[in-house]
């Protein structure tokens, strides 16, 4: 058993399938890399760069690979800096429960052909109005861990 903070509720008899996902916080110029998400048909909100690993993946893999898909930025990961699992449900409808961990990368550069999510928009904002401004609150937890190391 993972002993680690859980955010989020259940809502109504759903049943929340664990979902392994790998999530990335990089830094420049004291501002932290998200992304803004606009759906097709309404919705918005905004995350921290990751999503789910895929069979077969690391977490380590799966955040370089989802944060390249995501905003086009080639990134290394510097270190896992916390874990934190979000009850929450898919766009598709589907209840999951991240079972995340959150890395400190580095962003080495970008590469435009990386980007293959087209909803999603590369953002740069100031650590403490991403807190108060992202849609997932074990993101803004893991934001908040990081902003205490210094």
């Amino acid at each position: 058993m993972r002993d680690v903070p859980q955010f989020g509720e259940r809502v109504g008899g759903r049943v929340y399938a664990d979902r392994p996902a790998a999530f990335g916080i990089a830094e420049n110029g004291g501002k932290i890399a998200l992304v803004a998400i606009e759906k097709a048909g309404g919705g918005s909100w905004r995350d921290l760069p990751g999503g789910a690993v895929d069979p077969g993946e690391t977490p380590d893999l799966a955040v370089v690979r989802e944060f390249g898909e995501e905003t086009g930025l080639v990134i290394t990961v510097v270190e896992a800096l916390t874990e934190a699992d979000q009850f929450f449900v898919n766009t598709d409808g589907t209840p999951l429960n991240n079972r995340a961990t959150v890395f400190v990368v580095k962003v080495e550069g970008s590469d435009p052909t990386l980007k293959v999510e087209d909803d999603h928009t590369l953002i740069w904002i100031d650590p403490t109005e991403a807190i108060r401004t992202l849609r997932h609150p074990a993101h803004a937890w893991a934001v908040s861990a990081w902003l205490r190391r210094g």
